[in-house]
Formats: C-alpha cells, structure tokens, sequence
C-alpha cells in the first residue's frame, strides 16, 4: 500500500525527529501500553466448571471492562481483514475455487452466531487447556463472524467490477498478479472496503453481549467486557448501568472514530477513481500529525515501501525467456473440470449424508415444521429489507454524495449501528404487553435494527465512490429528479446497494434468533419463526435440532443468493461497472 504521505523528498531531507514527532510518539506508546495492561488477564487459569471472577456492576470498571472489549474486537477485526484479503481475492480470481468459495460464503454468512458457538466454544477451550484464553478466542471468533462475511462480500464485489481501463492500463504496463492485485485491483476496492469494516465493527457491538456472555447448554462463562456488563445490567433490571454501558460505549465508538475510521477515510480519499478532483476531501486531525512528523514519518514512509520493495524483488522477469506454454486442449480441460466438480459433488453429499445421520433421530413431520418455521421468518426477513431500502438509499445517496455530510453523519451512523439493539428489547416487551399488540408482527422489527446499517453503510460507500466527473455532466445536461437517480444515481449504486442487501439479508436472519423472543425480567415473548425456535434449542442444548435448525437457515439462505442475489450480482459486473 502507498504511505501516509506523498512528499518523499521532503522526508528524505529531514530526519531528525520534532514537536509533532514527540506527540506521536507519546500517542502510540500510550495506546500500546494501554493494549498491553488491558490483555494482561486474558490468559489466566480456568478449568471448566468452575467460575471466572464476578462480573462487578459498579460502573467504575466500564473503562477496564471497555478495554477489553476494544481488544477482543480489534483481534477480531485483525482476523476479518487478512480473511477478507484472502478469501476474497480466491473467490473473485481463481476459475475453480470460485464457484466453491461463493456459496460456502453464503452458508457461513447464513449460520446463526449462537450456532457457532455452539459448537466451537467446547474446541477453543479444548484447544488451550486450563487458561482463560481458549474463552476469548471462542469470543474473538464469535465477533469474527459477525465482521468478516461482510468485507469479504464487498470486497469480493470490488474485485469483480475493476473499471476495465484499469485492467488494460495494467497489462500494457506488464504488471505481474501480485503486483496488479497491489497496485490496481486493491486500490480500487479500498474505499468501500473501509466503509465496510465501520459497519462490521458496528455490526460486531451487536453480538458483543452473546460473545462476552457465553452460555451453551451446561456451559456458562462470562467474560469482562461492555457486552457482559450490559447482559448484567439487563438480567438485573438496572436502568441506570444501562446508561452508563451506553455513555461507554458511545465514548469508545467517538474514539475508534477519531483514531482509526477518520484517519483511514481520508487515507482512501487517494484511492477514488475520477478525472476531477472531488470538491471537500475529508481530513482528519491524527493523520495531519503523522505527515508533520519527520523521524516517525520517515519510517512510515520506508515501512509503506517495503510491500513494494518486496514485490520488486520477488517478480522480478528473469533473464531467460522460457517458452510459452502451450494451452490445455479443450477435451482435457474439460476432463479436468468434471473431475474438479465430481470431488466437489462428493463432499457436498458426504456432508449431507453426516448430517442427515446426525439429526436422524428427529422425527420427519418435525423436520418438515422447521421448513415451515423458515417460511415465516422469510416472510419478515422480505418486507424489513424493502422497508429499510425505501427509507435509507435516499438517505444514504445523499450524504455519499456530500464529504462534509459524511464527515459528520459518520460518528452518528457508527453509534446507531453500534447501538446494541437487544437494548430495545425491554422496551418493546413492556409496549406490546401494555398495548396487548401481536408479538409476530411487532417483535419482526427488532429483526432489522441492527442489520439495516448494511444498506446505508453500503449505499454511502457506493454514492461516495461515484466519480466526480460524471456528477458534473450530470449536472451540466441538467439531469434532476427521477432522471437523475435513473441515469446515474442508481446505477452508481447499484453493486454496493446489492452487497448491502445481501449480507443485511443474511444479518436479518441471524438476528432472528434474538429477535424473535424476547425478554424482560419474567415475561418472555416469542413469535413463530425458526430464529425463535433455534435460540430456545441452543438454551436447552439440543444439538440435533439446533444443527437443523441451523441447516434449514443455510439452506434458505443459499438458495435466495444463488437464485435472486446472484443474479443481482451479475448484473452489476457486466451492465453497471464504472468503465
């Protein structure tokens, strides 16, 4: 990736070190000293069965338990972005693994979150026997699955609609793989990349309270963190240490923002692709002190090139011209295609057989209620999704549309998205048992209020990435109205719009499961749907069901992607790319 700053012959002048040198020193020993104190307990003794130290609700220990929250989601997020990188480039690049790649994609963005912890919180602990760390990693992959699914499918979108004068100024130059992924494809896929990662780490504070308050069947371990303090705060009724999980947690989404989110948007401003320059950059006060630093930048700066020193080194063409390979004749291409989906088709049918065996002993009427059970939580997962497009792809087209706007809006976005919706449950219990209203329509928005971010994040992303140069011939043809949104402001849109419903469409159904019974204090609430029906097999641990109810969602959720979503996605790689 570039450095921070473009100015390289004033940093190789000045070396030694200033005023803004020391103050960013002090900023980053500070924040790793601060990482460093807060995870000095992550590893301590713990034998199952047996409790870890009481959770305190005194609020004077929100800053500590805020600490290790923080940790646990940047591990997390860590993990999400090399996945995404990853993954992405396989599914998007490779002709074979592709078509493997997507759909298990869909399968993994459609398993419940208390599905994976089911059964990966006994293998952590397994996996580091006696220390408290197998807990946290069972936490971190928790978070881990609500942030990944969602930069991969972005960026795996990024990756297929490369404007194609990219691609060709990349080969006339003779970039190699590596260095056209670096240099082109990656570049390009920043900007909606890192609107993604503010949404999955919004989306992260969702499930935080399931990740930090682990409770599957016989095991139950709470964790230090906001996420544990507000499921105390909830079991115990307590308002006022609702409020003070709040005020934490909107300190610490006013931190990620000034230190890591507004530095990285106006990082990506470099990366936008248009011939104009765009009329108010974004700025942000942290990465104006690392460019007027001298010594602290210059390492910055030799840092930012070693990727590119690297890659200089290792690709570079050899001196021998090799021949050039003669091509695969189609008949054996052909051969090695059907033996490539003959191994895959294999595996397909030996998972299903495993499963099958596994949930054998449910009887065949109840197999199929649980297909009846989907149907209805489909039914709500359409109308929330058409209802939240119609409310914030306006909304988010025009504060894309305007830097200043989104510079603003940006923190108040990331706090609403953080917002743990599960807050709300209470509330909604208290209303529709006072005003005696049907809890299969009324609990359904709970379903969306921690999903419908996807779409504005998305659409943001998408309306801020539309080149400068085409709203100016917009506006010079005197295009407004429907005929605007028509000729350029929906088709600008349109592949993030489709990335955004997509994993909110995945989200809306694991968010059924905690959205579709609810609770506060004795009166619980729950509507018919399969959401319910597997957060009520995960309390009382039984696997058969839940490993079919967590079947079932893939199986609906698969099957809209490859039958609606993929389509969508098709068409915008080949009808609404940016060439």
């Amino acid at each position: 990736m570039q450095p921070l700053t473009t100015d390289d012959n004033f940093r190789g002048k000045l070396t030694t070190p200033n005023a803004w040198d020391l103050a960013a020193f002090f900023l980053v020993m500070g924040i790793i000293a601060l990482l460093a104190w807060g995870s000095r307990e992550m590893a301590l003794p713990y034998v199952p069965g047996k409790t870890v130290p009481s959770l305190s609700p005194d609020p004077w220990h929100l800053p500590y338990y805020a600490l290790r929250t923080v940790i646990r989601m940047g591990a997390a997020l860590c993990l999400s972005l090399a996945f995404t990188l990853t993954y992405a480039t396989l599914a998007a690049k490779n002709r074979r693994l592709g078509p493997i790649l997507v759909p298990a994609l869909d399968i993994l963005q459609s398993v419940p979150i208390l599905g994976f912890l089911s059964v990966t919180v006994t293998g952590f602990i397994s996996l580091f026997p006696g220390s408290l760390l197998g807990v946290e990693a069972a936490s971190i992959f928790v978070i881990f699955t609500s942030q990944a699914w969602n930069m991969a499918f972005s960026f795996y979108q990024s990756l297929k609609t490369v404007p194609r004068d990219l691609g060709e100024a990349a080969t006339i130059f003779g970039l190699s793989p590596w260095k056209r992924f670096w240099r082109v494809e990656a570049p390009f896929g920043v900007p909606p990349l890192i609107w993604n990662i503010m949404m999955s780490v919004s989306g992260g504070w969702f499930f935080v309270v399931a990740s930090e308050a682990i409770t599957v069947g016989k095991t139950s371990v709470t964790l230090p963190g906001v996420g544990s303090y507000m499921a105390l705060a909830i079991h115990r009724q307590d308002l006022g240490a609702i409020g003070w999980a709040l005020a934490t947690m909107a300190l610490v989404i006013f931190l990620y923002d000034q230190l890591f989110f507004r530095p990285l948007v106006a990082w990506a401003e470099k990366f936008r692709v248009e011939l104009t320059e765009s009329g108010a950059p974004p700025e942000s006060w942290l990465l104006t002190i690392f460019t007027r630093t001298r010594l602290m930048g210059r390492l910055l700066h030799l840092v930012g090139t070693l990727p590119a020193q690297l890659a200089e080194r290792f690709t570079r063409p050899r001196r021998i011209r090799r021949r050039s390979r003669r091509p695969i004749r189609p008949e054996i291409q052909r051969t090695i295609d059907l033996a490539w989906n003959a191994i895959f088709a294999l595996a397909a049918l030996y998972g299903l057989w495993k499963l099958a065996t596994f949930v054998s002993v449910i009887p065949l009427h109840e197999v199929l209620s649980v297909f009846g059970l989907g149907l209805a939580t489909l039914a709500r997962v359409t109308v929330l999704l058409a209802l939240a497009s119609l409310l914030w792809v306006p909304v988010g087209v025009r504060i894309g549309l305007n830097p200043r706007w989104a510079t603003r809006v940006q923190p108040v976005a990331q706090f609403l998205a953080a917002f743990p919706a599960n807050l709300f449950f209470p509330v909604v219990v208290v209303l529709i048992v006072h005003f005696r209203l049907n809890p299969e329509i009324w609990t359904a928005p709970l379903m969306i209020l921690g999903t419908q971010w996807y779409i504005l994040f998305n659409v943001i992303a998408g309306a801020s990435a539309i080149p400068n140069d085409l709203r100016e011939a917009a506006t010079n043809l005197g295009l407004s109205g429907w005929e605007l949104w028509r000729r350029l402001l929906l088709p600008g849109i349109f592949p993030s719009l489709v990335t955004g419903l997509v994993t909110a469409s995945g989200g809306t159904w694991n968010a059924s499961i905690v959205a579709e019974m609810v609770s506060w204090g004795p009166t619980t609430l729950t509507a018919t749907g399969l959401g319910s029906a597997i957060a009520r097999w995960t309390e009382q641990g039984d696997y058969p069901h839940i490993i079919l109810g967590i079947a079932v969602m893939s199986i609906f959720v698969v099957c809209l992607n490859r039958l609606f979503w993929r389509r969508l996605y098709l068409l915008a790689q080949t009808r609404y790319r940016l060439d």
